[in-house]
């Protein structure tokens, strides 16, 4: 093996000669498929969607910084048009990243892995901002190795190939009416067992104050979309009905899949509750309240996480963080909590699981603490010394967890059994939402003005 060839390269390597060599043979067969299960999808090595290569804000990648430092440790940066919440999405060579430019342009950007050179931009739409922080480039693109997808908050629901050649597009917007969501839409698009899904969890009716969502459609449907990601072409559409009230209505969540001992099951948390769906055809198995106070300003942002037989799940401004057991049907609120913290409640990053243990941003988002993934108990917490908020979720790899504040603090901390802040590097660049990606012994952070890559060159 080259000293410049990574394991996951050379089994990739491997596993293409003895294809050509004796495909149908049954033992080699074998060994492709474990040789797979290493690699591992999209690329163990890879980053291919938001929350990671395990969808819980984990990887598998090691040798990875403890310090990011720009004197020492930056392979390259790259400008960036403008801000946005959305994390770069990364396959082998290709970083992927969705953002807004000043005239308010909606682009896809690619860059070279290696170098941080642009290999191609895409511009796809013009799209509203609310506020400083928040505008319609903020879902994370994902890709399978041989496209990428990418959605805006105006609707717009793109795919390219790995060169940019466009492939397909939707416009959710015109097909079911314009996201109804006071805070500009955030749910990023999944791919999981060859499908993709997106979910749209919005206000009915449509306030007339959210000029971002006027159109001929007054009426407004929450939904869990699955498409084929090959076509665009929509599998099936379930309406997910829910006795919320108000921005109760609306979530900011991203949908997780869980492949749990009876069943896989999409995982969707909003409007008050958090739900089971059939990955074939949307039914829902299962829903479960989060938490009993009825208000009708609770929207939802942190996703759900899942692991072991249990479902985790955040309600918002101070409500506890609930885990559930798996395989339920029907209403399961008295059945199958297996427990509840509020000392584990986040009001907007989404928990991460790595290490058997559960790493949760506290409501006020300037600490993190550390549970038990099957009690509920805390292991420890700490406060991450900024002054700034962190809007960011935690990212866990190699014994470390990356986060980044939103005036472009990056914070690495260990994953370990007592609270340790390893570093800390003062980036600036605000407002700083997306997360931390982590790839190919590389550290990958993103501000409003630049994409800066840390690690092994």
């Amino acid at each position: 093996m080259s000293n410049h060839t990574s394991p996951h390269e050379w089994v990739a390597s491997f596993i293409a000669v003895i294809g050509r060599l004796a495909p149908s043979t049954p033992a080699l067969c074998l060994g492709l498929g474990l040789g797979l299960s290493l690699v591992g999808g999209a690329g163990a090595a890879d980053w291919p969607q938001w929350r990671g290569p395990r969808f819980n804000g984990s990887s598998p990648e090691d040798a990875l910084p403890a310090e990011l430092n720009l004197e020492t440790g930056l392979v390259w940066k790259a400008a960036l048009p403008g801000p946005s919440g959305a994390t770069p999405a990364i396959q082998g060579d290709h970083v992927f990243v969705s953002t807004i430019d000043a005239n308010r342009n909606l682009l896809l950007l690619c860059f070279n892995r290696k170098d941080g050179s642009k290999r191609w931009e895409k511009n796809v739409a013009v799209g509203a901002q609310v506020g400083a922080r928040n505008n319609m480039a903020t879902p994370s693109p994902v890709t399978d190795g041989k496209k990428v997808i990418a959605l805006f908050g105006t609707g717009d629901l793109v795919a390219f190939d790995m060169d940019g050649k466009s492939l397909w597009s939707r416009q959710l917007g015109k097909d079911y009416g314009k996201f109804a969501i006071m805070w500009i839409y955030g749910s990023s698009p999944l791919l999981y067992d060859g499908r993709l899904y997106v979910q749209v969890l919005q206000r009915n009716p449509r306030p007339a104050d959210y000029t971002h969502a006027q159109d001929d459609k007054d009426a407004r449907e929450s939904y869990l979309l699955c498409l084929d990601p090959a076509t665009g072409k929509d599998l099936w559409r379930h309406v997910r009905q829910t006795d919320s009230t108000k921005e109760s209505q609306e979530a900011y969540t991203t949908p997780f899949p869980y492949a749990g001992s009876q069943r896989k099951e999409i995982v969707v948390v909003g409007g008050d509750h958090v739900s089971g769906h059939d990955p074939r055809s949307g039914e829902e198995f299962w829903r479960a309240r989060l938490y009993e106070k009825h208000d009708d300003w609770y929207r939802i942002v942190a996703s759900p996480v899942a692991a072991n037989g249990l479902i985790y799940a955040s309600g918002p401004k101070g409500q506890p963080l609930v885990a559930l057991k798996e395989g339920g049907n029907g209403n399961v609120t008295e059945t199958h909590i297996a427990w509840n913290s509020r000392e584990g409640h986040t009001d907007w990053s989404t928990p991460l699981l790595y290490n058997d243990k559960l790493f949760v941003m506290d409501g006020g988002k300037k600490s993190l603490s550390c549970f038990d993934p099957k009690t509920g108990a805390k292991k420890w917490g700490g406060s991450l010394g900024v002054a700034e908020t962190v809007w960011s979720s935690p990212t866990g790899a190699d014994g470390k967890i990356y986060l980044v504040g939103e005036r472009g603090t990056v914070l690495v901390l260990s994953a370990g059994d007592e609270f340790q802040l390893l570093s800390k590097l003062e980036l600036g660049e605000d407002p700083v939402k997306s997360s931390v990606a982590v790839a190919r012994h590389q550290v990958f952070v993103r501000t409003a003005k630049t994409l800066y890559c840390f690690g092994k060159r």
